[in-house]
C-alpha cells in the first residue's frame, strides 16, 4: 500500500457501533467504505443506504476476509467475534481496527496479539479516548510535573442506568433475515430467553462481557494510560464481587460489581452499578468522583479523570486545573489511517497489546466475580483499604434501598485470587477454577487458532 492509495475499509458488523465508524471514516479523503458485512440484511441495507450505496456486501464475514479488493477491516460485532474475525482478517493480509473489548476471553486476546505481531498487521482498539490530545496533559501533570505529589491509591466507577432485558417464557425467535449461524460463530448455541437479539447480547457470558467489558474497559484503560502509563499490564491479585439483582431478567452478568486491583504499587478499587440509587429514583448512586470515570489519590490533592474533561483539587478540595478534551473523535480513526500509510505500528494510540492488557483486567474482574461464593465480612475485611471500605459501605446502602443485604445470600464475593503477569495465568489457591474461565470452548469451526 503506497502513502497515497485509496484504502478500502470493510464494515464486519453494520449496527449501531459501526455506523458511528462509518460516519468517522466517510469523512477522511483517500479513503472508501468498500465492503458491508452482517448476519442481517436489515443491517446491510441500512447501512449500504447511509453511508455505501456501491459497496460489495457478504453475510459471512469470510467472504470479505479473502476479498482483494479490500485493504482493512473494523470490527464492530459482538464481542465472542472480535478476536476471531481480526485473526482471520490478519492471516489474510489485511489491516485491522477492533471495537473494545478486545477479547471475549484472556486466551484469545493473547492470540491476537501474537497474529499482529506474526503477520505484521496494524491492529487498532477502539478506546479512542487514547487519541484525545487530552490525556497527554493529564500524564504530564502528574507524572512529570508531579504538580499533586505521588499518587497514593485510586478508583474506577461506571455507574450507569439500565432496565431489564425481559424474561421470556419460550425462546427468542430468530427473524428470518439474520444467518444466526453466522452471528453465533464462535458461541454455543443455546436458547435465548431475553427480549432482543441485538445489543442485549452483551449480558450473556456466551456473548458478552457485561458492563465491566461494554463500559468498564474505557475507564480502566484511563487508569492504565494515565494513573499507571501502561507500565502495569495486568494486576497481581484480584478481589471481585457483586450480583444481578432486581430485574429478574435473563441476563446472567452483574448489574453491580465490585472490584480490589492489588497492582504491586497503586491499589486500585472499582465501582459498578446500573441499577438507580433507589426504586423510587432514575439517578444513580451518588459516589467519590464522576460516574463514569477515575480518581487519582495523590498526596497532595486528587484527580479526577472522566471523557472529554478532568479536574485537579488540592488537600483542601479547592480546584487548581482543568482538562478539556474532544473524546477522541475522529483522531482516533485519523490515526489508524495513518498507520496504514506508514506500516508503523508504534505510532499506534491503542495498539492491540495495550488493548490486550486493558480488556485483561475486565475479563479478570468477570472472572473473580464468577468464581464467587455468598458474600461475608469476614471476606470483604481480607482487603485493609480506606477506599475499599467505603465502596463495600456504599454498595450496602445502595441495595438497602432495595431491602437486599449484602450477606443475603444474592451478592456474590470471589476469594483473593494471585495472577502471574508474565503467564497470564492464575496461581495459588482458587487458580483451577479461574483458569479455567481464561479461554472459552468455541463452536467448530468458528474456532480461534493458537499463534504461536
Amino acid at each position: 500500500m503506497l502513502a497515497n492509495d485509496e484504502i478500502r475499509l470493510g464494515f464486519i458488523s453494520c449496527g449501531g457501533r459501526a455506523g458511528e465508524h462509518m460516519t468517522q471514516f466517510n469523512k477522511m479523503g483517500g479513503v472508501k467504505i468498500a465492503g458491508l458485512c452482517d448476519p442481517d440484511q436489515l443491517r446491510i441495507s441500512q447501512a449500504a443506504r447511509n453511508f455505501a450505496q456501491d459497496a460489495k456486501t457478504w453475510a459471512d464475514l469470510r467472504g470479505m476476509i479473502d476479498d482483494k479488493d479490500i485493504d482493512a477491516v473494523v470490527v464492530s460485532a459482538c464481542n465472542h467475534w472480535h478476536c476471531l474475525a481480526s485473526i482471520w482478517a490478519m492471516q489474510a493480509g489485511k489491516d485491522v481496527y477492533v471495537e473494545k473489548p478486545l477479547s471475549h476471553s484472556q486466551w484469545e486476546g493473547r492470540q491476537t496479539v501474537n497474529a499482529a505481531r506474526k503477520y505484521k498487521r496494524i491492529c487498532q482498539v477502539g478506546t479512542q479516548q487514547r487519541s484525545d490530545p487530552m490525556q497527554a496533559e493529564i500524564k504530564k501533570f502528574l507524572h512529570q510535573d508531579k504538580a499533586l505529589g505521588a499518587i497514593r491509591s485510586a478508583r474506577v466507577n461506571r455507574y450507569g442506568v439500565r432496565g431489564s432485558i425481559g424474561l421470556r417464557t419460550t425462546p427468542l425467535s430468530i427473524d428470518p433475515n439474520t444467518d444466526y449461524n453466522l452471528w453465533l460463530g464462535p458461541a454455543q448455541d443455546k436458547p435465548i430467553y431475553r427480549n432482543n437479539l441485538h445489543y442485549d447480547w452483551h449480558w450473556d457470558w456466551n456473548t458478552g462481557s457485561g458492563e465491566m467489558g461494554n463500559w468498564g474497559v474505557h475507564v480502566l484503560d484511563d487508569l492504565r494510560n494515565n494513573v499507571f502509563l501502561d507500565k502495569v499490564t495486568l494486576p497481581i491479585r484480584i478481589l471481585g464481587g457483586g450480583a444481578r439483582v432486581v430485574w429478574n431478567d435473563a441476563g446472567e452478568t452483574p448489574n453491580v460489581h465490585f472490584v480490589y486491583f492489588d497492582t504491586g504499587s497503586i491499589p486500585v478499587v472499582l465501582g459498578l452499578s446500573n441499577l438507580p440509587e433507589s426504586p423510587s429514583s432514575k439517578n444513580s448512586p451518588q459516589v467519590p468522583g464522576p460516574g463514569s470515570g477515575y480518581i487519582a489519590y495523590c498526596e497532595g490533592g486528587r484527580l479526577e479523570g472522566e471523557r472529554g474533561k478532568a479536574v485537579a483539587f488540592d488537600n483542601e478540595g479547592k480546584k487548581i486545573r482543568s482538562f478539556s478534551g474532544n473524546f477522541g473523535n475522529p483522531s482516533h480513526h485519523e490515526n489508524f489511517i495513518q498507520a496504514l500509510r506508514t506500516r508503523d505500528a508504534s505510532s499506534l494510540n491503542a495498539d492491540v497489546e495495550v488493548g490486550h492488557y486493558t480488556s485483561g483486567w475486565c475479563n479478570l474482574a468477570n472472572i473473580a466475580y464468577r468464581v464467587g461464593s455468598e458474600f461475608s465480612s469476614e471476606k470483604a475485611a481480607a482487603i485493609d483499604m480506606p477506599e475499599w471500605t467505603s465502596l463495600i459501605q456504599e454498595m450496602d446502602k445502595m441495595l438497602g434501598n432495595y431491602n437486599i443485604k449484602m450477606d443475603s445470600g444474592s451478592i456474590k464475593l470471589g476469594p483473593v485470587l494471585t495472577i502471574d503477569p508474565k503467564t497470564e495465568t492464575f496461581v495459588g489457591a482458587g487458580s483451577e477454577a479461574a483458569n479455567a474461565l481464561l479461554k472459552r470452548e468455541y463452536r467448530a469451526p468458528f474456532i480461534v487458532p493458537e499463534i504461536t
